[in-house]
Parts: structure tokens; C-alpha cells; sequence
């Protein structure tokens, strides 16, 4: 009889020796015979209606076999509602919005065949922030937005807010009220980030016996079958996707992108089309993480309990809503997570704006929401005299506490992990101070994520030789999952060793339909189905050994490659002894399996224009540092670094310390290096890493590092995916850090030396959002205020 603990070990990466060698082969490796070049024509503007496109002269250019325009996309896609065409059609939105794209026998031909499509431009009035976009008056990004169709009812949605997604669940106004609260008031602000994955973007597309075959590095398998086919006007049973090695994603390939664009140019030209985008490419037309302003209100009564809270959270979603709008949803359990909320109010908008889109990336939205919301927690313990961690002890969730849209938490989660924190720094004293005059200071946060679920399907065949093949759309995008916790899951199953789990690359034709690889759902969903389609061949299995060995299925176990007679030892058969009787009385041993998400329930009435009401599976983080702030630049130095982390159980121990070592060093670049501003002229203004600054070497520390296991969830084995949440509070912590160093008001991330230095030289004005209003309700559509178009 197999045990969860079977399946836990520290299994190494079956890919590691040919990726450190340079023999895995990404998409951006392909190359197949007859292939064309593919370039696209890009705006230069942030906002214009096109008067012209010429094509005539670009198609006689030497090696040009095809040209695509709006023209042969008619179909718009989107998430929640459908804004957002393939070309840019009458209007350009964005500085780097596609107008058109070449397809030619070399790369060069396609850039000199683009540059002589001539287009006519008449320039509009941009609008390149979220509080041009919500003035009185200001142009619409999109004028036509009433006619768009809409994927999901129940979001709110007019003019430039392309989505409103909102939590009410007690009454905040009886609160705030109240005589015997203190309120504290906070706001917050962050940039972009760049997702910089090494490999960029990028697609093989041909067109052969009436169906598109594109294999493409993404996260997405079925979303990109499925948009394709949408904006293209095909059946998606038209468009098969196969998936490579991905190198790197977090989150910037969880959409549809290029593949349409390389699909149309291999079905005008008959022969295969790759397309790939530049590192410029990827700096100045990426679907970052996007950028926010943030407003909190709370009520804090003489115990010291958060009896109201009011928020509101506006998201730069660029040109298009995207995944923005999806996102709009996170604000209620990051923003509104971590503590019991006696009563709350939260908005979360997804705003239009003439940049280039947003999307996607680790932690999503819940980053900078973490940031605000522990940035404010510290100044409400401030403002009411009370130690941080013995405010956080007193609020935390725990169990059967309701969250912020009124579900029900279950297990005392947080509060363990913060006493687990607590004898963490005991038994490793602080860093000393630094002896060279820098300021000193330390801070420990708190941090709710949640596992994406949904549906996922999983098939293993089990081979002649005893080994099983398993079958799923997910994709290896760096992290492991596919090549360690899955075989882990699958051999513990059928008494295997991972290494006889062979594991298919993504093609749609071959495997069900998946989400998709992101917010930490490979172990859990795609694991989940995976289990379920081992535990479907093992019934199966042990049924053909029954008959084979006279012995009743209850009283047999697999075990290392055999069928065996429970307490006998060496007695039974092989597998590979066992499948071939199948082959000869049954036919091949196959199963299949499936999952999709519970479905935890919210309070009735609570949330409205939600994606998802209520998580299923709850990740908390509770994350502690030092750093010392330099006096005169304005530098800040990460001395020391611990995170406890809830993992539910951990299948592979040595891989998840090895993704929060990566997510704790991606958020030191988000907290204090990695800064993306608009120009005037609506272009990013890093294009590249000249000018955009990641961490090094020298910026990395190492992590401590404890793994709480045993918290409630429904993952297989007790399992929680632990990829998402490492880089969740990073931010939150390094600000609340250097604000209890320096005695200053954190209001803004990154914390780049210049910003640094402004607030310790006093040069630094408090944030103030005229375009969030004081009141609530004034910033809700249909509360009287974004109606007015």
C-alpha cells in the first residue's frame, strides 16, 4: 500500500544537465525546412487614427511571400470582454501596436519589406496615466467600448475603466463612525516590472491539410489554440499547439501573442513562419506587471482589532484590458487577506490607458497589493502604539475566520508560521548594526496567495516494459513541476520510480484540455489529474495481476517495478510481466483522469464583477529582513533574509527552497532596482538592459528558510504549489524595513537609491490621488461618479 510520504523526496531535474550544457531546444532554437522570417510593423505613436495602410510597394520587395493586416483577422479576444484586435483596426492605441507583419526568405528582407508598407497617421489626444484617464472630459481609449462583447457578465465596466470588480460584506459606514476608532489612513504607489525571461517570445507556425500547427513558447497551450481560432474566425478544432522546453515565462506567456500573427503569414505563404521578438521588443511591448495606485482606510478599535476597512486599487491595464481585467478579482484576497476584517469595502479597477498593455506576472497584482497592505499595517501600529508583531499575532487569520468576500478560512495557518518566524530570528540574532553609519532596520510581513485551480485532464499509458507515459498540456516553463513533482506523484501511484515516468511535451491533439501553467496550479491541478489517471491504470493493473496470481486486488501492492502478495515479499510479478498479460486478455493499460476547482463558496451578495469569489486553496507567507540604509546615497543593502513558507506538503523539499531563493531575488528587484517609466511620447523608456537594472551577483542573498507543512488542502498528497508565493511579500518586507530605518514614510516602489535618498532628505511630497475620491462610493461605477459617459 502506497503512502503520501512514498512520493516525497528530493528528486534532481531530469533537464538540468542539458540546459546547463545548452543542448535543450527551445522554441527560439526551431528551425524547420523551407521556414520564412516574420517581422511586424509597429506604431510610433501612443494614440492616432489610421487614414492609411499601403501594402502595394513592401509586396514587391525581393524575398516577400506574404503580408498579413487587420484585414485577415477579423475577430477580436480579450478576457471578460473582447477589446482587443490582432492589428490595430482604424485606431492606434498604443506606442508598438502591430499594423501589420511580413513574412520573407530572411529576417532582413522582412525588416526592409515592413519599413516600405507606408501608413497615414492622424495623431489623437493620448491619455498616459490613471488620472489623465479618469479626469472629467478625458479622451476615451476606446470610444467604441459599448459595442464590445462582453465574456463574463456581472463586471462593471464604462468609458476608461475597462473593468470594476467590487467586495462589500458589512457596514463600514456605522463603523468609521464610531466613536472609539482610530482611522488611519495610507496611499500607495508602484511601477512596472519586466518579466525578462531569457527566452523571448516566440513562434513556428505552418499551415498544412487545412489545419495550423503551431508550436510556440508559452504557458497556455488551450488559450492559444482557442484565440487563434477566434480572431482568425476558424474552428479551433483547426489549430493544433505544441509546446518545447520554455525558457523562463512568470506569467508573460499565460496569454496569446504572437502565434496568430505567424499562423496567418504560414497560411498566406504555404510554407512554415517564424517569428520571434527582439529584447527590445520584449522591453517596450511586454505585458508587464502592471502598475498601481493604491488607497487604504482602517478602523482600529481599542483592542486593537481592524473593525472597517475601505480600499480602493486602481490597475494600469495599457491599451487593452487583458489579464488586467481578470486580475481586478486578486485585489480581494491579497488586498483583503492576511487579517479578520470586522467590515470591508474594496474596489479594484482595471483603467484604459494609451501605454502599452499590462499582464500577468508572479504574484500577480498580489505583490503590490502585499506592499500596501503591510506597509499600512505598520502604520497603523504606529499610529496606535502597538509592536508590529504583536498587532499581526492579534489580526492574522486563522480558523473558520471569514475573508474579506465572507468565505470561510479553515486551519490556524498564519499565526503558527509567524510563532515559527518568531523563534527564527531567537535562535539567529540580528545582524549587528552597521559600523559604518548606516541605518539599521528590520520587519517581518505577512502575505495570503492562493492556488489557481480549474480544470485539468491527465492520460498514462503503461508500457510494454513497465514504465508509464503520461499525457497532459502542461508546459515545463523552468520550474520543475513537469519533470519532478509529477512523476513524484504518478510513480508513487503505480510503484514506480519518477525516472520510469515519462513525461509528454504539451500538443493539444494529444492531451485534454488544461488552464494552464501559472499561479502555482501545475502540482496541484495538473497533479490532481495526474493521480487520478494513475489511480484509474492501477485499478486496472491490479486487476489483470489478480487473475494472474490468484489473489484477491486488496491484498496486492506495487512496489519497485512488481505486483506483489501484501507480506510476501519477492512474491508476484513484474509489471512489465503483468502488461504484457493485459496486452493478451484485455488490450493496453491506459487511464485517464481529471479535476477541476471545489468550489469554496462566498458570502451570497458579497463580491460582484469577480472571476472567483472565493480561493480554494489559500498559500500564506510570512516573510522577516534587515537592511542597512546608506545616509548619504540613498543605497540599500539586504543583510539577511528568512522566510517561512506554507507548502501543505512538501513533495520535493530541495526544489521549493530552490524557487523561493529565485522569487525572493526576482522581488529584490522589484523592491529596489527594477523601474519602467512612460516618456511623454507614451514609449517605455527602458529598451533595454542598458537602461533597465535587475539584480546581480552582488545583489543576492541567501535565504533562510523553513517549510510549514500540514495546512489544509485539497492539492494531491496534501500538497500546494510553491512557485507563485516566494516573491509575494518581498517588496512588503524590504519597505517596511527601510521605513523603520530611516523613520520615513514608504510610499513607493522600487526603492531606488534617488527615491531613497529624496525621503531621507525630506524631498519627498506625500502621495495625493485627486482622481480617487475620499468617498467610496464616488469611486464605484453607478455610484454617481464614472456613469457621467
Amino acid at each position: 500500500m502506497t503512502t503520501p510520504s512514498d512520493a516525497v523526496m528530493n528528486l534532481p531535474r531530469r533537464d538540468a544537465r542539458d540546459k546547463l550544457q545548452g543542448r535543450t531546444r527551445y522554441t527560439v532554437d526551431r528551425a524547420v525546412s523551407g521556414m520564412l522570417h516574420a517581422v511586424q510593423l509597429r506604431a510610433a505613436v501612443p494614440s492616432a487614427r489610421i487614414v492609411s495602410l499601403d501594402t502595394a510597394a513592401a509586396r514587391r520587395m525581393p524575398g516577400v511571400r506574404a503580408i498579413a493586416t487587420s484585414e485577415d483577422a477579423p475577430g477580436r479576444h480579450g478576457i471578460g470582454i473582447a477589446d482587443h484586435p490582432l492589428f490595430a483596426v482604424d485606431r492606434v492605441r498604443y506606442d508598438g501596436e502591430p499594423l501589420a507583419a511580413v513574412a520573407a526568405d530572411t529576417f532582413e528582407q522582412a525588416v526592409a519589406a515592413a519599413a516600405a508598407i507606408v501608413v497615414v497617421l492622424e495623431p489623437l489626444p493620448a491619455v498616459l496615466t490613471m488620472a489623465d484617464a479618469l479626469a472629467d472630459g478625458a479622451p476615451l481609449v476606446h470610444p467604441d467600448w459599448r459595442a464590445y462583447e462582453v465574456l463574463l457578465e456581472g463586471g462593471a465596466h464604462a468609458g476608461n475603466v475597462a473593468w470594476e470588480a467590487t467586495v462589500v460584506r458589512g457596514d463600514t459606514d456605522a463603523t468609521f463612525a464610531r466613536p472609539d476608532v482610530r482611522i488611519v489612513e495610507s496611499r500607495f504607489r508602484n511601477g512596472r516590472q519586466n518579466h525578462l525571461s531569457f527566452e523571448p517570445r516566440a513562434v513556428v507556425a505552418s499551415f498544412e491539410d487545412g489545419r495550423y500547427h503551431i508550436e510556440t513558447s508559452t504557458q497556455v497551450p488551450w488559450t492559444v489554440r482557442n484565440v487563434t481560432a477566434r480572431v482568425l474566425g476558424v474552428p479551433p478544432a483547426q489549430v493544433r499547439v505544441t509546446v518545447p522546453a520554455v525558457g523562463g515565462a512568470f506569467g508573460l506567456k499565460f496569454d496569446c501573442s504572437l502565434e496568430p500573427f505567424a499562423a496567418i503569414l504560414a497560411r498566406k505563404s504555404g510554407r512554415p513562419v517564424r517569428l520571434v521578438n527582439s529584447r527590445q521588443e520584449e522591453m517596450l511591448t511586454c505585458l508587464a506587471r502592471e502598475n498601481a495606485e493604491i488607497t487604504i482606510r482602517s478602523a482600529i478599535d481599542a483592542a486593537g482589532e481592524i473593525v472597517g476597512r475601505e480600499a480602493v486599487v486602481l490597475m494600469d491595464c495599457g491599451a487593452y484590458g487583458g489579464e488586467q481585467i481578470f486580475l481586478t478579482t486578486m485585489t480581494a484576497h491579497t488586498l483583503g487577506g492576511n487579517y479578520r476584517l470586522g467590515s470591508v469595502k474594496l474596489v479594484s479597477r482595471a483603467v484604459y490607458t494609451n501605454t502599452a498593455p499590462n499582464g500577468a506576472f508572479r504574484a500577480c497584482n498580489g505583490t503590490y497589493n502585499t506592499f500596501a497592505l503591510e506597509r499600512h499595517t505598520d502604520e497603523i501600529c504606529a499610529a496606535i502604539g502597538m509592536d508590529p508583531l504583536e498587532f499581526r499575532r492579534r489580526n492574522v487569520l486563522g480558523d473558520r475566520d471569514l475573508g474579506a468576500t465572507g468565505q470561510v478560512f479553515e486551519g490556524d495557518v498564519l499565526g503558527p508560521m509567524l510563532d515559527r518566524m518568531t523563534v527564527l530570528r531567537a535562535e539567529k540574532p540580528a545582524a549587528p548594526a552597521p559600523a559604518d553609519g548606516r541605518l539599521y532596520g528590520r520587519a517581518t510581513t505577512v502575505g495570503t496567495w492562493f492556488i489557481f485551480v480549474g480544470p485539468s485532464a491527465a492520460t498514462i499509458n503503461l508500457n510494454a516494459d513497465g514504465s508509464a507515459t503520461l499525457i497532459t498540456s502542461g508546459v515545463e516553463i523552468g520550474s520543475g513541476t513537469m519533470v519532478q513533482s509529477l512523476p513524484q506523484i504518478v510513480a508513487s501511484e503505480l510503484g514506480l520510480t519518477p525516472e520510469q515516468v515519462i513525461v509528454r511535451a504539451a500538443d493539444t491533439d494529444a492531451a485534454g484540455y488544461d488552464l494552464g501553467v501559472g499561479g502555482g496550479r501545475t502540482t496541484v491541478s495538473i497533479g490532481a489529474a495526474s493521480r487520478a489517471a494513475a489511480a484509474d491504470v492501477r485499478q486496472k493493473l491490479l486487476g489483470v495481476a489478480s487473475e494472474m496470481l490468484q489473489t484477491p486486488p486488496e491484498r496486492l501492492s506495487l512496489h519497485r517495478g512488481r505486483v506483489e502478495i501484501t507480506g510476501l515479499p519477492g512474491s508476484g510479478a513484474t509489471i512489465a510481466e503483468v502488461v504484457s498479460r493485459a496486452h493478451a486478455v484485455m488490450g493496453p493499460l491506459a487511464g485517464s483522469g481529471a479535476f477541476t476547482k471545489p468550489g469554496v463558496t462566498a458570502m451570497a451578495g458579497c463580491a460582484a464583477g469577480h472571476f472567483i469569489d472565493a480561493i480554494d486553496i489559500p498559500v500564506f507567507a510570512v516573510h522577516d529582513c534587515e537592511v542597512a540604509v546608506d545616509r548619504d546615497t540613498g543605497h540599500v543593502e539586504v543583510l539577511r533574509y528568512r522566510v517561512v513558507q506554507d507548502v501543505g506538503r512538501a513533495l520535493n523539499p530541495r526544489a521549493i527552497h530552490g524557487q523561493i531563493q529565485g522569487g525572493v531575488v526576482q522581488g529584490l528587484g522589484y523592491a529596489l532596482h527594477e523601474e519602467m517609466t512612460i516618456g511623454v511620447d507614451g514609449r517605455i523608456c527602458q529598451s533595454s538592459l542598458e537602461t533597465y537594472r535587475v539584480p546581480l551577483a552582488q545583489d543576492v542573498v541567501p535565504v533562510e528558510i523553513v517549510l510549514h507543512e500540514g495546512a489544509p488542502s485539497i492539492g494531491p498528497l496534501g500538497s500546494k504549489g510553491a512557485g507563485e508565493v516566494p516573491i509575494l511579500n518581498v517588496a512588503a518586507t524590504i519597505a517596511c524595513a527601510v521605513a523603520q530605518a530611516t523613520g520615513k514614510r514608504v510610499q513607493e516602489i522600487p526603492l531606488t537609491p534617488p527615491r531613497v535618498l529624496a525621503l531621507l532628505l525630506d524631498r519627498t511630497p506625500p502621495l495625493d490621488f485627486p482622481h480617487i475620491r475620499n468617498d467610496w462610493r464616488a469611486n464605484v461605477l453607478g455610484g454617481g461618479v464614472a456613469a457621467r459617459r
